[in-house]
């Protein structure tokens, strides 16, 4: 199909499309309670619709004083029963799908409800939507001139008790209208291989001689692939193999840590990075200009947000808080309800919000994953902006990293421990380790107020990782690929200890 044909289309939904936003833009709030309204309605005669008396909820406040907010490990049960073939027990229609997660340390899998309306009213209303918002801000894109390609999990679709259960990527992958697998690479076939190792191998050899126009993925693993189609290219940078390529549609993890490793070997002012938020759960946040300035929360897909102030989560006094009573730059942990029937579910995110007109956010990291041991509040905000610091001001470059507490033990302070791999490593790790404890004490209070004086907190203690040690150790605990993460922050040592176990390399203290 010609390039202007295909635009104008794009064009004429976009159009379309953006009659929608206008109301959530305008009237967020609005939106957001008739869409709670219509979830309540629709799931009133289910199990859990009868327990709690969805057919005499009438406004968020009685929602909110009667239906308690759950965890996974409190919705397993129920979740459960209807991968067994049970219905309507917490959402009217069949659910047949099941996205299977283990997030990013739990090694235990969860099972998320994906029904048909999550499925074509979220997921994949969000995908129309990002390439329509991208085609508008973008008026010479020659997108649709080659293909997309994606790098999806690394796990099949398997059945079980007459429901499906496999990664996200995978169900929307296997949902997908045929026509759509024309306008992508690789093969289903190949994206859907279980064999990580072997499933890059055959990507390469599929793409490298596509006319690849964008990319999407998780960064972490997407630039192993990059790497690997450059290796096996010769090529030094990615627009040399794929000269039309101009967009890359990243989430799942934060990009700044990626950001210079990705323009070094995509080296164009002309090439764009788009970041989405979403989840097994849903599809909550898309960047809707070329410079970002937050994600823009889309409150249409048939979620409803609230939002737990983090000053107080986890506390007698912890509060839960609709949208229309947040603030900017506030950090929250989020709850949602969603259409695959997921009711006050906290997804263990945290969230800040950049504007709230229109309602714009930035992912800031997990509730789990923050190190609190001694009062000191650090999150993985402050631990990438600390690095982004410091590795700019010693020419360094890094591909992953942990840290843990090491714990006070007799009249011996505490500290935190962290491992870095490098992939340009800066010429004085004394220096690194020394600049980086002064740069969280700039970006944090409490860390500064508990390392005055070592106080309480000692120096930090940095060791740093041999080459594929996180790689290495990913593959031992069978998460390559996909959406699986390295745990950035941690109040145990578990996973620390794991990855010094296969290590080599020495620390150093940050005197």
């Amino acid at each position: 199909m010609p390039i202007p044909l295909v635009n104008s289309i794009a064009s004429w939904f976009l159009k379309k499309r953006f009659h929608q936003m206008e109301l959530f833009l305008k009237y967020p709030n609005e939106v957001q309670s008739e869409l709670l309204q219509n979830l309540i309605d629709t799931a009133k005669h289910t199990e859990i619709g009868k327990r709690y008396d969805f057919a005499s909820i009438k406004d968020y406040r009685t929602f909110a004083d009667r239906i308690p907010v759950r965890t996974y490990e409190e919705y397993e049960q129920m979740i459960d029963r209807s991968r067994h073939g049970e219905n309507n027990i917490f959402w009217p229609t069949p659910i047949k799908w099941f996205a299977k997660s283990s997030g990013t340390t739990n090694a235990k899998s969860k099972f998320i409800p994906v029904s048909s309306a999550s499925l074509e009213d979220c997921h994949y209303a969000a995908g129309k939507d990002l390439l329509c918002m991208y085609l508008n801000n973008n008026e010479g894109s020659k997108l649709f001139t080659g293909k997309n390609l994606r790098l999806g999990g690394s796990q099949e679709v398997y059945k079980d008790k007459g429901t499906f259960f496999g990664d996200l990527s995978a169900i929307i992958i296997d949902n997908m209208p045929f026509w759509a697998d024309f306008s992508s690479t690789p093969s289903a076939e190949v994206s859907l291989m279980s064999d990580w190792e072997n499933k890059m191998q055959a990507i390469v050899q599929e793409t490298m001689h596509e006319n690849v126009t964008s990319l999407a993925g998780v960064p972490s693993w997407m630039l192993v692939l990059l790497n690997q189609v450059l290796s096996t290219t010769g090529n030094q940078y990615i627009n040399q193999v794929w000269e039309n390529i101009e967009v890359y549609f990243h989430g799942g993890v934060n990009f700044d840590p990626y950001i210079e490793q990705y323009q070094k070997i995509l080296p164009s002012n002309q090439f764009h990075y788009y970041e989405i938020y979403n989840a097994s759960e849903g599809f909550f946040a898309i960047q809707d200009q070329n410079k970002p300035d937050g994600l823009l929360l889309m409150l249409d897909y048939g979620i409803f947000y609230e939002f737990i102030p983090m000053t107080n989560y986890g506390t007698p006094e912890e509060h839960i808080i609709p949208l229309s009573e947040v603030i900017v730059g506030q950090n929250y942990a989020v709850i949602i309800t969603t259409n695959a029937g997921l009711w006050r579910y906290q997804i263990g995110d945290t969230v800040r919000f950049t504007s709230i007109n229109p309602y714009k956010i930035k992912v800031t990291g997990r509730t789990k994953h923050h190190i609190n041991v001694f009062g000191e509040e650090l999150i993985i905000e402050n631990a990438e902006e600390a690095l982004k610091i410091v590795t700019k001001a010693t020419n360094s470059e890094i591909m992953d990293y942990t840290v843990a507490p090491i714990f006070m033990k007799d009249r011996e302070r505490g500290a935190h421990e962290w491992l870095i791999e490098f992939k340009t490593p800066p010429n004085n790790i004394n220096d690194f380790a020394h600049q980086l404890d002064k740069a969280l004490q700039a970006l944090n209070s409490d860390y500064e107020a508990k390392r005055y004086n070592n106080t309480t907190l000692n120096p930090l203690k940095l060791c740093v990782a041999r080459e594929r040690l996180f790689y290495d150790w990913l593959k031992s605990q069978g998460k390559l690929g996909g959406q699986h993460k390295i745990p950035r922050l941690s109040n145990t040592r578990k996973y620390l200890e794991e990855l010094l176990a296969l290590n080599t390399k020495s620390c150093s203290i940050a005197k």
